[in-house]
């Protein structure tokens, strides 16, 4: 590039070469210094007196004009190029030039002026292009993680909002296929895998606590009718099978993870809203992620069949020994499947720590490391099918603090079909307990002071003077999934309970989750009748702030929460005893 396309580096700032345009307001990038500018006659005749007063003495030579273009020389009333008003180095002494008498020689330059401007002008353009790599930067990490997840539609088995306006279940899915590289010992060769590892998620509606539930794979249950969806867009009805056990729930008969989502549903009555599916690399690579996970040994391990090698004590495992570690069973209490849980919920309990610590929140390299590597592991449903709202969950999530966080595992016993139980089945009493706690969304440890006086304002509705049942007066409506729910109520109602005026007012205006009964202040002694009667929650009770008419009646709305006429609606206080309990704030030893 010769000087004249170049305006003379000498004497023209590249900074310079961004020039003003009044017309606009912008600065624009000049390099022809005749383009686009159009002169005002009292600038151009100024520019004009500047070039006529400056550097004559270099006769014989070319001079330069005000924008440091190369010119003939002429007399100073001759014709001249118009040039932009860029701004050389010399274009703030032009107008002075003009009021003052010729000069001899060059005027001395001010570098001390030029190098500021200079610097502004290129931090100014530096900063710009920091933003837009930065963007770009992001939109590329962005559509990395995004090419990452893959995604499996489960049609009406999860649902389609990320959050959704209550409590949340998701069911993760460890799946023991053989994929990816040096798994070729782990799991059934040719098999297309099973749900060997299940923790159904629980999430409180106010955020504040989470159950996770783990549920043995040799469970003993009804696999539903499913509808599995392919990647085509065609989908295959699989018929239920009755007594199965609960790891065929995936990938076996075609099943995939909308086959296990309705079989928890099944199971417990909990709707889980997604699934995320992590295999064997998942385990691998997340640990290795988060630069190992903290572990703790009662006694000193030494599988032969994981070859798991772990001291008495505390240790940190990634990679295959962490994946190791998941698979061993033999190594611990009565070496069956249930003490592997108990080992896979302490482990868990420590990646969390691990992923909420400041260590990893601040480290920026280990965060994309930790979403590269989780993008990479998963497999979830369309539903969360990509980097945005995968992080809007887990940042839904990371609100509960992890001393609210309890693992525990299905309540089972013993399988009593069979001489020398190796299965399990629901404890039909325990087991019902949990599920209607979880329900009704009650936190199995405790949570901040805030939260539990709230909970005892709602409850102290419940307490005081109830009316008789034949002063109780109640609108029934079916806001829930069962079919003729508020029939079945009001007859319950009528000839169990003795509310002779009670009125089957069919079908609510929409579907909600937990059942409601809305009353006037006048009509609390009913309220609390109603609620002893059908066994309503405190959070059920919606008191007005008007008193109600003579016989204006109560209005109860039946939710997704209502089981059945006669069944009490409110879950239990507290979990059953002799169910195990492990909060994830806390480190424990594996025996």
């Amino acid at each position: 590039m010769d000087a004249h396309s170049r305006g003379r580096a000498d004497d023209i700032d590249p900074a310079d070469q961004w020039v003003l345009n009044p017309h606009t307001g912008n600065y624009e990038l000049r390099l022809d210094h005749s383009a686009g500018e159009s002169s005002s006659p009292s600038r151009t005749a100024t520019a004009a007196e500047a070039t006529g007063r400056r550097g004559d003495s270099r006769t014989g030579s070319g001079r330069r004009g005000a924008a440091g273009t190369r010119e003939r020389e002429g007399t100073p009333d001759g014709p001249r190029r118009e040039v932009p008003g860029q701004r050389s180095r010399r274009s703030s002494q032009a107008a002075r030039a003009a009021a003052e008498p010729p000069a001899s020689g060059r005027r001395k330059r001010k570098p001390q002026k030029s190098r500021k401007k200079k610097a502004l002008l290129w931090t100014g353009g530096g900063t710009a292009f920091v933003v837009v790599a930065a963007s770009l930067g992001v939109y590329l990490v962005y559509q990395k993680l995004n090419g990452n997840i893959d995604t499996i539609d489960v049609g009406d088995a999860g649902s389609k909002s990320v959050l959704g306006d209550g409590p949340m279940n998701i069911l993760i899915i460890g799946t023991d296929k053989r994929t990816g590289k040096g798994n070729e010992g782990y799991g059934d060769k040719g098999s297309e895998g099973h749900a060997d590892t299940t923790i159904l998620f629980h999430v409180s509606e106010d955020r504040t606590n989470a159950t996770a539930m783990s549920i043995p794979r040799d469970l003993v249950t009804e696999i539903p009718e499913c509808e599995a969806k392919k990647p085509d867009g065609t989908s295959t009805i699989i018929p239920g099978t009755p007594n199965e056990r609960f790891n065929t729930s995936l990938g076996q008969n075609g099943r995939n993870p909308g086959c296990t989502m309705k079989t928890v549903e099944n199971i417990t009555g909990l709707k889980p809203d997604h699934f995320m599916m992590v295999d064997f690399n998942a385990v691998k690579d997340l640990t290795t992620a988060v630069g190992g996970v903290k572990v703790c040994m009662a006694k000193p391990i030494d599988d032969p069949k994981s070859h798991l090698v772990l001291p008495q004590g505390e240790s940190k495992v990634q990679g295959e020994n962490a994946l190791a570690l998941l698979r061993t069973r033999d190594s611990f209490g009565n070496r069956s499947d249930l003490d592997r849980i108990k080992v896979q919920q302490q482990f868990l309990g420590s990646m969390i720590r691990e992923m909420k610590s400041s260590d990893t929140l601040t480290n920026p390299k280990k965060l994309y490391s930790l979403a590269d590597a989780a993008t990479n592991a998963l497999t979830v449903d369309t539903g969360i099918g990509d980097a945005k709202k995968l992080m809007t969950l887990a940042q839904e999530i990371g609100k509960v603090d992890t001393k609210n966080i309890s693992f525990l595992t299905m309540p089972v016993v013993d399988n009593p079909a069979e001489p020398k139980p190796v299965t399990v089945v629901v404890d039909p009493v325990k087991g019902e307990q949990l599920f209607a706690m979880m329900r009704s969304d009650t936190s199995l440890t405790e949570v901040k002071q805030k939260e539990k006086a709230a909970k005892g304002k709602q409850a102290a509705l419940l307490k005081g003077p109830k009316a008789e049942p034949a002063d109780v007066r109640v609108d029934v409506l079916n806001g829930g999934g069962i079919p003729g729910a508020a029939g079945s109520t009001v007859t319950w109602l009528q000839n169990e309970q003795g509310v002779l005026k009670s009125t089957n007012k069919a079908n609510a205006p929409e579907k909600i989750k937990k059942t409601t009964l809305e009353y006037a202040p006048n009509q609390a002694d009913q309220a609390r009748a109603l609620a002893a009667m059908m066994g309503l929650p405190a959070a059920a009770m919606k008191q007005g702030t008007a008193d109600a008419g003579g016989l204006e009646a109560m209005v109860l709305t039946l939710g997704a929460d209502f089981k059945g006429a006669g069944q009490l609606i409110t879950g239990p206080a507290k979990a059953p005893e002799g169910v195990e309990q492990a909060s994830a704030d806390k480190a424990v030893c594996a025996k």
